[in-house]
């Protein structure tokens, strides 16, 4: 092999570890996005029911328009 072949496969060995770093960090990002939006979903629920809470309150003592 020429010195220029081995520099194309020395700088293909670093393209494919930098891209296989990548991957690994792409892959960490997508779990802690996927608790991210379960986390935002239970918050949200529980907001939604709170909303309504306080608009049963407010009927029971007159305090919202009907």
């Amino acid at each position: 092999m020429t010195e220029a072949e081995n520099l194309v496969l020395e700088h293909l060995r670093h393209i494919r570890g930098a891209v296989d770093a990548l991957r690994d960090d792409m892959r960490d990002v997508k779990v802690r996005l996927g608790t991210l939006e379960t986390q935002y979903a239970s918050l949200s629920n529980r907001i939604d029911r709170l909303d309504g809470r306080v608009e049963r309150i407010e009927r029971r003592l007159s305090l919202a328009e009907v």
